[in-house]
């Protein structure tokens, strides 16, 4: 996949904000016309005792958004379950291309699916709460209004293979995540829930600012600065998929120059007189 055009601007997909019906959902597409992210992404709909199997010839990640499920994969089956995005750290599969993995909804059950061409083999995983380690970024930093819980779930040095890199971030309510605001050559899209259905937040990508809702999908190309925050009251959850570029692997992020004076603890900022 060639390198994104940075003059790109992002896109912000409400198609969805009424929810998503039974069967799978696609939202982006490897390869479309415009903001290509170089991602397959959808959502998964699966009513209780609904059950598939697929192969896909792509690398694919399945992510639990809710529900309990049974999933085979690899000679294993493994029962699987959450009851909340915001207190509970993912579950998700990580898949080779075309590994048979078949999928038992045991409740009604929501998965994010993510995909992308990869032409190397490699052994499944399930990774489950207890594998993930959740990060505290921007504690102590600008009197903490940055800060948020990030839960990597892999990139380069746990899946060396995969041409995706994947997690959750948990916004807190009133308070900015992706800050100070960076930016990567690799392409990237953020997927949104809120504690509430009739939440929000706001989000950036280079100068322009959207608003973000539920289910909404943000397509962010690869050299865009991007940061976002939610309103008061309203706890944001979104899940990040990053695209490898072939030669230029995502290996970590840039900030822009101008705010990354946040990151000295000694510089709070300016603070109301008490």
């Amino acid at each position: 996949m060639a390198e994104t055009a940075t003059h790109q601007r992002g896109e912000l997909n409400t198609a969805f904000r009424k929810g998503f019906k039974d069967g799978f959902t696609p939202i982006t597409k490897e390869g479309e016309v415009g903001v290509d992210v170089g991602i397959d992404f959808g959502i998964h709909h699966l009513a209780a005792g609904a059950a598939i199997t697929e192969r896909n010839p792509k690398e694919t990640v399945w992510v639990l958004l809710n529900g309990s499920a049974e999933l085979a994969f690899g000679g294993t089956a493994r029962v699987v379950q959450r009851k909340s995005l915001f207190d509970e750290a993912p579950t998700a599969l990580h898949l080779g291309p075309d590994t048979v993995v078949a999928v038992k909804a045991l409740t009604d059950c929501e998965w994010a699916v993510a995909r992308a061409e990869n032409d190397r083999n490699f052994e499944p995983k399930l990774f489950t709460p207890k594998d993930l380690t959740p990060e505290y970024r921007g504690k102590g930093l600008a009197q903490d209004a940055c800060l948020r819980n990030v839960r990597l779930i892999f990139d380069k040095t746990v899946r060396e293979e995969a041409n995706l890199v994947i997690g959750e971030v948990i916004n807190y309510p009133g308070r900015w995540s992706s800050y100070p605001p960076h930016h990567h050559a690799q392409p990237e899209i953020y997927h949104y829930r809120f504690s509430e259905p009739q939440g929000y937040g706001h989000g950036e990508t280079g100068d322009d600012v959207v608003k973000l809702k539920q289910y909404d999908t943000l397509k962010i190309p690869g050299g865009l600065d991007h940061a976002q925050v939610s309103a008061p009251g309203y706890g944001m959850y979104y899940l990040w998929v990053v695209r490898h570029l072939q030669g230029n692997p995502y290996l970590g992020f840039e900030y822009t120059p101008e705010h990354e004076w946040v990151l000295d603890p000694k510089k709070r900022g300016w603070e109301p007189p008490k």
